[in-house]
């Protein structure tokens, strides 16, 4: 056979992701699971701000969650490259749905207490800290790497569609009955496991020569190591935490001017209307420039939108100010996952991966923290102000390097 009849052979045999029924069905079953994890974000606070009348009540679920995720996410990824992923995966998500199963059937008897509520938002973390890396891998190791982008861009699709959607359909199921919203945050457990017992892929993480090699450390040594994972990781934390740290005083410059909470709500769902935006503009903001390059533009737009919402317009300037900043979010998500991809091997991408996405986290809580000690002292524009020029002032070293902005996709090297 020929050079030529082998392309159009293998060209002939590229499924169209659409039809990659393993995929789509990952997908669906994570698009689910995170759509049941927006719900309960918003439904376990108002029902606990309900019991119990206390805000600090209402907040500790969040703050337990996302606490045992951080703590164990490391963990997280060296299980992910020692143990076999599909197994994993399916232990995660099934642990995840017993518990919020707990929860309804707790609620069903009258016996629901907030220290039950409290653990479930602590086990919860831990099945996201085990079960998140797994995920990742699993869904970009069903595609081809000719269709990873294109997956890669669906799946941000997902994430920004289930932050659009959750908040509100919580409030909804919640006016129609208290034990509403959980039993669709179960339904969504559920059918994620359902979806990991379904698809098989090979949960083999490396050789049995390799997975047990290195530290849980592993994945940030490896990360240090790597100039343009070590400034994209830098960078995306930094971006994290200006994100994190902007949204309070943008609720109290709107709530300061009048808006109403429904106003408020609104406003800030500019953020994932930006990011469903910029899902679809993925592939084209990658053919357009390199990662560096891609890195420091998505970067540096943040700037001046830290600054819209100053504007004349109120919740109109915050809408848009939020939509254009997320605009190129996903692009630069998707970037993140190409590189670990494209330049970490498969024994330690496990522990890559949960590096990022701890990394990731640990910027929120740093972020709402500052914030909320700066409002004590500063006015909301003040501090947004603040925000903008440290961003501004973060991104002036890396943008002075040569080496960052001359970056190329894996393949595309001159």
């Amino acid at each position: 056979m020929t050079a030529v009849g082998v392309e159009r052979g293998a060209a002939e045999e590229l499924v169209p992701l659409r039809r990659n029924w393993r995929f789509q069905v990952l997908w669906g079953g994570a698009a689910s699971s995170m759509l049941g994890a927006r719900i309960a974000d918003t439904a376990y606070p108002l029902m606990l701000l309900a019991m119990t009348g206390s805000a600090t009540v209402a907040g500790a679920f969040s703050t337990a969650q996302l606490a045992t995720t951080v703590v164990l996410g490391v963990h997280g990824g060296v299980v992910a490259d020692r143990r076999n992923r599909r197994h994993i995966l399916m232990a995660a998500d099934g642990f995840r749905f017993c518990v919020t199963l707990s929860v309804v059937t707790a609620l069903a008897l009258g016996h629901l207490t907030v220290w039950h509520t409290l653990l479930a938002g602590i086990s919860v973390g831990g099945a996201i800290a085990y079960g998140g890396p797994v995920r990742m891998i699993a869904l970009r190791s069903v595609v081809p790497p000719e269709q990873l982008r294109l997956a890669l861009s669906q799946d941000e699709a997902r994430s920004s569609g289930a932050g659009l959607l959750g908040p509100p359909l919580a409030g909804w199921l919640l006016s129609v009955g208290r034990i509403t919203p959980f039993v669709g945050t179960a339904l969504g457990s559920l059918l994620s496991f359902l979806a990991a017992c379904a698809v098989r892929f090979d949960g083999r993480p490396g050789t049995a020569t390799t997975r047990e090699r290195g530290g849980a450390l592993d994945g940030f040594r490896l990360i240090a190591a790597a100039p343009l994972l070590r400034s994209t990781l830098l960078i995306s934390m930094a971006i994290n935490i200006v994100a994190a740290a902007v949204l309070l005083p943008v609720i109290v410059l709107m709530r300061d001017g009048g808006t109403s909470s429904g106003g408020i709500g609104l406003a800030l769902s500019g953020e994932a209307v930006g990011g469903i935006l910029g899902a679809f503009l993925v592939t084209r903001l990658h053919g357009l420039m390199g990662p560096g390059k891609l890195l420091l533009a998505t970067s540096w737009v943040l700037v001046p939108c830290l600054l819209g919402p100053l504007l004349p317009g109120g919740p109109v300037a915050v809408f848009l100010s939020l939509l254009v900043s997320a605009l190129g979010i996903p692009a630069l998500k998707v970037m993140v996952d190409v590189l670990i991809f494209q330049r970490v091997p498969d024994e330690v991408r496990g522990r890559v991966v949960a590096a990022t996405i701890t990394a990731f986290m640990m910027g929120m809580p740093a972020g709402m923290m500052s914030s909320g000690l700066l409002l004590d002292h500063l006015s909301p524009s003040a501090v947004l102000v603040l925000y903008a020029v440290l961003l501004a002032g973060c991104l002036v070293p890396v943008t002075l390097s040569r080496s960052l902005r001359a970056a190329r996709w894996e393949g595309e090297e001159s």
